[in-house]
């Protein structure tokens, strides 16, 4: 059974119990978005919380922005916000279970997602990975694909026996007939270099916190879940994660209130901004390798990508880091 309470009451309630617990640029935040609520509770006649739902919550979305002047970043910031205050209110009992997770935020900032990890950027990644979460299969799975620039699906597809620790590299097979596919079926098959330190990490990850599990083929995968080879979503989900701005580093470049920011839960990671993809990945670690000056020809066949491809796709340099890569092969500093 819920409990009635003023909605302006329930605020004022939130506001002094949180004030002590958060920064007072995020306590001005809670109480500028909470105000412009609570005025629109007023506008529409809402007085008692406990009668809250997900109309109201949907109506108040569509009131921001239609009415506010805000742009979609503060609309999301705001029914963050809100969401934070609903949880609140569930925990006290004011109103149902579940209405907070219910809530469908905007996902602002698409057209503006780079989707590339520059070095200094991954750098950052490793450095957090290195110091709290060393040997973990997030940092043995970022810096696989960050050395090789595997697709998903082919780093999905390695088996433990695909490593070969001495000679530092792994081994690529095309296996349609126990499950693991490539995309370019036999012609992806290749043995791939590694660097010393990526094999460190990885020797690490198969000792300490590789589950000794088989997939349903009776295969050894050498990354694994609790039941078996992990599925797509889950290598997925584990660099959307770790590439999250709030995650390495604990502050949020977009002005997001972190605690209220729905990419802080695992399935939706995706939804910040500064998450990327596998694929990203992949596009980011080709790019810093052309940018020390790599061979073209050699790196498609390490990446198993068409030159052709490769510099369409691929090739995300800038004019200037284009340029200065000229001006050190042509030695222009003499």
């Amino acid at each position: 059974m819920t409990r009635e309470m003023k909605i302006e009451a329930a605020v004022e309630r939130y506001l002094k119990e949180r004030k002590p617990e958060v920064s007072d640029s995020t306590h001005r935040n809670h109480k500028y978005a909470l105000k412009h609520f609570v005025e629109w509770t007023d506008k529409v006649g809402l007085e008692d919380v406990s009668n809250l739902d997900g109309f109201h919550l949907h109506d108040f979305k569509i009131h921001r922005r239609e009415n506010g002047g805000i742009n979609e970043v503060t609309l999301y910031n705001n029914l963050s916000t809100v969401r934070v205050f609903i949880r609140w209110l569930e925990s006290m009992e004011v109103v149902e279970s579940g209405l907070a997770e219910n809530m469908i935020l905007p996902n602002p900032d698409d057209d503006a997602r780079d989707d590339l990890i520059r070095p200094d950027t991954a750098e950052e990644i490793f450095e957090y990975l290195e110091k709290f979460e060393y040997a973990t299969l997030r940092h043995s799975l970022f810096a696989v694909l960050w050395d090789t620039g595997f697709r998903l699906g082919t780093v999905r597809a390695l088996d433990v026996d695909d490593y070969h620790t001495d000679e530092r590299y792994l081994e690529v097979h095309h296996r349609p007939e126990t499950g693991t596919p490539l995309k370019n079926k036999a012609k992806a098959e290749r043995q791939v270099n590694l660097h010393k330190w990526v094999c460190e990490v990885l020797s690490d990850y198969i000792k300490i916190h590789r589950d000794s599990v088989t997939d349903e083929y009776g295969r050894e995968p050498l990354f694994t879940s609790q039941h078996g080879r992990p599925a797509s979503s889950n290598l997925r989900a584990n660099i959307n994660t770790v590439t999250r701005p709030c995650d390495y580093t604990g502050e949020c470049p977009h002005n997001r209130d972190i605690e209220g920011c729905e990419a802080t839960i695992r399935q939706k990671a995706q939804r910040c901004p500064s998450s990327v993809p596998p694929h990203a990945i992949r596009r980011s670690a080709i790019t810093a390798w052309l940018n020390e000056g790599h061979n073209k020809e050699l790196l498609s066949d390490r990446m198993n990508v068409s030159t052709k491809t490769l510099e369409k796709h691929y090739d995300a340099r800038t004019l200037d880091e284009k340029r200065e890569l000229r001006a050190k092969s042509f030695d222009m500093d003499n």
